[in-house]
C-alpha cells in the first residue's frame, strides 16, 4: 500500500478536498447523545444551582457574623482661625448676645485661604492612625465624607490618599451631609465582615466658611470648619457596633441646600448674582424634622436591640445649635446618657460634628471601656443616621486633642 493511497483513504474520511481529485463526500451529521457536543466533546458542566450557591453564601455568612466591628483610633483637625462671636456679628450685622441666645455657639472655626478639605481631612487621619498604631500605607479602604470637596473631580478621598500615601487602599467619597459619619461607618462594618483583617480610614469633613452667606444671619453664625476621623476594623466579642438606623426623606431635599454648581444649575454669572452659589437652609422647617423625624428612629433603633433607654450612657450627636440640641436630647428620654457637646467653640462643621465630638471625648478620657454610645447624625437629604456602639478603648496612648 503505498503512501499515496493512504493520504487519498485519509482525505476522504475526513471530508478534505483532494487538489488531485473530486471533493471528498461529508458525511451525514449525526445528532450527539445527550451530554456531548458536536465532535463528541462532553458538555461543560451547568453551574451550580443558585439555591445551593445560596445556602453556600449563607454558611459563608455564618463564618462571619460573629466579627465585632469598631472604632480603633480617633483623630481630629481644626483651623487656628478662632472667629467669635464679636467678629462675625458686626459682619453679619447683629448683637453677639442674639448669636448666644439663638445658638449658645461662642466661636468656630475657618480654614485659612490656602487650606482645602483634602488638606484638614489628612491631619485629622494623621492623628488617628497614630491612636489606632496604624499606618497609612496599611489602610485597605478610605472613605471621605464631605458635602465640600475641594474638586467637583477628583474625588477628595483620592488627593486624602495622596497626601497620607495610603497607596493600598481603595477610595471613595460619600455625601449624605450631617448624617455623613454614621453612613460611612455602616459601609465600613458591611467592608469588614467580608474582610475581617482589613483597616478602614473615615475622614468627615467640611469646609463651608467658603459657601456661607454672610448676609443671611441665620446660617451664617452657624457652621464652621473641621474635620473628624476613625480607623475602624476588628475589635473583641461584645463590643463595637451592635446596629444601625438609617432614613432618608427625599421629599425634604430643598430644606438645606446649594443649589449651583451641578448639573441641573452649573456655576454662571447670574447664579453667583443670585447667590445660588452660597448654602441656604429653611431652619424652622429642619427644626421640625429634627424634632419630629430623630427621636422615633432612636426609639427604633433603641427596640429592635433590645437596649433601654437608661443602659446609654453617652449621646454623642451632630450639633446643629445649642438650642435645638438641648431640645432634643430632653425628647429622647435617655436618663443615664451625657450629652457631649462641642457647638460651643466649633459650631455646626457638618459632617465632621459626630466624629470631632467623638475624638473629644475619647481623648478627655471621657468613654470608658465598655460603654454604650448612641452616636447620631441628622441633616440636609434629609437624612438620619443612628448607630449603637459599645465603645473599645484604643490601646494606644489618647495624647492631645487635636487642634
Amino acid at each position: 500500500m503505498t503512501l499515496h493511497w493512504i493520504t487519498l483513504q485519509m482525505c476522504s474520511t475526513l471530508g478534505v478536498r483532494n487538489r488531485n481529485g473530486p471533493r471528498a463526500r461529508h458525511p451525514r451529521p449525526r445528532t450527539p447523545p445527550p451530554g456531548q457536543q458536536p465532535g463528541g466533546a462532553a458538555r461543560p458542566a451547568l453551574p451550580p444551582d443558585p439555591g445551593s450557591r445560596r445556602l453556600d453564601r449563607r454558611e459563608e455568612q455564618k463564618s462571619v457574623a460573629h466579627i465585632s466591628v469598631g472604632v480603633l483610633g480617633t483623630g481630629s483637625y481644626l483651623p487656628k482661625e478662632e472667629v467669635g462671636n464679636e467678629d462675625l456679628a458686626a459682619r453679619v450685622g447683629v448683637d453677639p448676645e442674639w448669636i448666644i441666645r439663638k445658638t449658645l455657639i461662642r466661636n468656630r472655626r475657618f480654614a485659612a485661604p490656602d487650606e482645602a478639605t483634602s488638606d484638614l481631612a489628612a491631619k485629622a487621619s494623621v492623628a488617628a492612625l497614630a491612636q489606632a498604631g496604624t499606618n497609612a500605607a496599611d489602610i485597605d479602604y478610605l472613605i471621605v465624607t464631605t458635602s465640600t470637596g475641594d474638586h467637583p473631580l477628583p474625588p477628595t478621598s483620592y488627593l486624602v490618599q495622596d497626601l497620607l500615601g495610603a497607596h493600598r487602599a481603595a477610595c471613595f467619597d460619600i455625601n449624605v451631609t450631617c448624617s455623613s459619619f454614621v453612613y460611612a461607618l455602616a459601609l465600613a462594618r458591611g467592608l469588614l465582615l467580608t474582610r475581617p483583617e482589613a483597616r478602614v480610614l473615615i475622614a468627615s469633613a467640611d469646609l463651608y466658611s467658603r459657601s456661607l452667606d454672610f448676609s443671611n444671619r441665620r446660617t451664617a453664625i452657624l457652621l464652621g470648619d473641621g474635620v473628624g476621623a476613625a480607623v475602624v476594623g476588628a475589635v473583641p466579642d461584645r463590643y463595637g457596633v451592635i446596629d444601625f438606623e438609617l432614613r432618608s426623606r427625599g421629599d425634604a431635599h430643598r430644606l438645606i441646600r446649594i443649589e449651583a454648581g451641578g448639573t441641573r444649575s452649573p456655576i454662571t454669572h447670574d447664579a453667583i448674582t443670585s447667590g445660588d452659589h452660597l448654602f441656604r437652609m429653611e431652619g424652622r422647617a429642619v427644626r421640625e424634622f429634627v424634632i419630629d423625624e430623630v427621636p422615633p428612629a432612636v426609639a427604633t433603633l433603641l427596640s429592635r436591640t433590645g437596649t433601654a433607654p437608661q443602659e446609654v450612657r453617652h449621646f454623642i450627636p451632630h450639633q446643629p445649635n445649642g438650642v435645638l440640641l438641648t431640645d432634643l436630647d430632653q425628647r429622647l428620654g435617655l436618663p443615664n446618657a451625657r450629652l457631649h457637646r462641642t457647638y460651643t467653640d466649633f459650631g455646626n462643621l457638618g459632617s465632621a460634628s459626630v466624629p470631632v465630638t467623638l475624638d473629644r471625648a475619647n481623648r478627655a478620657g471621657d468613654l470608658a471601656d465598655g460603654d454604650l454610645l448612641l452616636l447620631a447624625g441628622f441633616g440636609g437629604g434629609m437624612s438620619i443616621g443612628a448607630c449603637l456602639l459599645r465603645w473599645a478603648a484604643p490601646h494606644a496612648p489618647a495624647g492631645e486633642v487635636g487642634r
